[in-house]
C-alpha cells in the first residue's frame, strides 16, 4: 500500500513538472508575442511594409503540416494502452515536424535578405527570434517524438503529446499575428 501511494505521489510530481514546463513555455512565447505587438504599434507603417515580404501561403501550409502532425500525436494518445500501436503515428508526426522545419528554412531563405533593410530590420529581428525559437521547439520536439516512438512508455507519451500540442497551439497564435494582422 505504501509503495502504491509513493508511485502515485511520484506521478503527481511528474505532472506538476510537466505543467511547470508547459506554462513556462507559454509565458516565454507570450512575452515574445506581446513584445512584438507593442513594438508593432509604435512602428505600424514599417511592420505593415515588412509583412508584404512574408509568404503567408507557405506559413499556411506549415500550419496545416503542424495540425496534421498533431492529429497523429492524438491518434497515438488514443492508442496508448497498446504501446506497440503508437510507434507509427508518432513517427509520422515526427516526420511532419521535420517537414515543417524544412519548409520554414526554405521560407527563411527567401526572407533573410529583407532583414538587412534599415526600415524593416526591427520587424525581421523580432520575426526571426519568435519563429526561430518556435522552429527549435519543433525540431527538438520531432526528435523527442522519434525517441518515444522507438521506446514507447505511457509517461513519455503523455509528456511529448502535451508538449507537441503546446507547440501547435503556440504556432496557431504566432501565425495570424505575424502573417495576417
Amino acid at each position: 500500500m505504501a509503495m502504491q501511494t509513493s508511485l502515485q505521489d511520484e506521478a503527481k510530481d511528474d505532472h506538476l513538472l510537466l505543467w511547470i514546463l508547459v506554462w513556462s513555455e507559454l509565458i516565454a512565447f507570450g512575452i515574445l508575442i506581446f513584445g512584438f505587438l507593442v513594438v508593432s504599434t509604435f512602428d505600424a507603417q514599417a511592420f505593415e511594409l515588412a509583412r508584404l515580404h512574408l509568404r503567408p501561403g507557405i506559413a499556411g501550409a506549415n500550419t496545416l503540416i503542424l495540425l496534421v502532425s498533431g492529429y497523429f500525436v492524438a491518434v497515438a494518445m488514443r492508442n496508448r494502452l497498446a504501446l506497440q500501436t503508437v510507434k507509427r503515428p508518432l513517427t509520422i508526426a515526427a516526420l511532419l515536424g521535420f517537414c515543417f522545419v524544412a519548409v520554414k528554412l526554405f521560407e527563411y531563405w527567401g526572407e533573410v535578405r529583407y532583414a538587412h533593410d534599415a526600415t524593416l530590420d526591427t520587424f525581421f529581428e523580432l520575426y526571426f527570434i519568435i519563429t526561430g525559437f518556435h522552429l527549435l521547439h519543433v525540431f527538438f520536439g520531432a526528435i523527442a517524438l522519434l525517441l518515444v516512438a522507438w521506446r514507447p512508455a505511457r509517461e513519455n507519451l503523455i509528456l511529448i503529446a502535451t508538449l507537441w500540442h503546446v507547440i501547435d497551439l503556440v504556432w496557431l497564435v504566432i501565425f495570424p499575428i505575424l502573417y495576417l494582422a
